[in-house]
């Protein structure tokens, strides 16, 4: 390999979330002027040490966008029925825009349950049912954070992706199934790698976009990869070195730099803009519930027109 060649450009999600946190702030600012205030309440249960960073990394950008925030913690006790009554409190409260239950819940807890739960008009997640039917449908509705913003670093790293080939590797819910839906909503040749797949590197090497969601650490390397491919790097580990622990993510960074044309960093690449499309879907939750109350008020042969 001729280590002499241009590296890929780093994809900058901290600079890229900022943007959408900027863009939520004006349309918090907009409904401001409507007497309405965009609410996310976050549901903790537990004491689990990274769920309660994430939850207070929530709810700092969401001050800093003017979003109001509500928390409820529980304590690991707290029984499924006790868990689902906070939810269903927060479904019916009209002030409550967002539901977000920070996962995981601790193991006597259903998680499935838990989703499906949450008011699809409220899950900011994008896990319920209903909004992963829809996604698929496409419909206007909730999408998972992590795959939305995805999407919207390719977008403003690529441009026009239409026609491209995008190889997702990994299917999970959470990311790679509405990954894939995602980008065949624009309209990119799309294929799904995963544990089973015959010859799974031989395929990445035909992508014009790779996806990687698989948790393994540094798992992908150049040798996966079309040179000038755009890779979007999902996975977040951490590994011991010599030097002590860091955090790598499932592309083996300094590697498949030398072949691709861009990559997201880890950290700092997908990370950032998670959060940034939670907020971004408590405010779109926002404008799906007033759009609903609008619609409620019509009478009911113009509904149905």
């Amino acid at each position: 390999m001729n280590t002499s060649a241009r590296l890929a450009r780093d994809i900058d999600g901290k600079a890229i979330a900022a943007q959408v946190l900027s863009e939520v702030a004006a349309d918090v600012r907009e409904l401001a002027q409507q007497g309405v205030t965009p609410t996310l309440a976050v549901v903790l249960v537990g004491e689990d040490p990274a769920s309660h960073v994430y939850v207070r990394n929530k709810i700092l950008r969401a001050k800093e966008a003017g979003i109001r925030s509500l928390e409820r913690r529980l304590p690991d006790t707290t029984s499924q029925a006790q868990l689902l009554a906070v939810i269903a409190e927060l479904n019916t409260d009209p002030s409550v825009n967002g539901i977000l239950v920070q996962l995981p819940v601790p193991a006597h807890i259903d998680e499935g349950a838990v989703i499906q739960a949450i008011d699809p008009i409220k899950d900011v997640d994008g896990f319920h049912r209903e909004n992963v039917g829809g996604l698929v449908q496409g419909h206007d509705v909730l999408t998972p954070c992590t795959p939305s913003g995805c999407m919207r670093l390719l977008l403003d790293t690529c441009g026009d992706i239409s026609g491209l080939h995008a190889v997702v590797i990994g299917r999970s819910n959470i990311v790679g199934k509405p990954m894939a839906t995602l980008l065949l909503h624009a309209h990119c040749s799309v294929s799904v790698v995963h544990s089973r797949s015959v010859d799974a590197k031989a395929l990445c090497r035909l992508a014009d976009i790779v996806v990687v969601a698989v948790g393994k650490p540094q798992m992908i390397d150049a040798d996966w990869l079309k040179p000038g491919a755009v890779v979007i790097d999902v996975g977040i580990n951490r590994i011991e070195t010599d030097q002590g622990s860091r955090l790598v993510g499932d592309v083996d960074y300094a590697s498949a730099r030398t072949v691709a044309s861009a990559i997201t960093p880890v950290p700092g690449g997908v990370g950032p803009m998670t959060i940034a499309y939670l907020l971004k879907n408590t405010v779109i939750a926002t404008h799906l519930q007033l759009k609903h109350a609008a619609l409620s008020l019509l009478p009911t042969s113009t509904q149905e027109a």
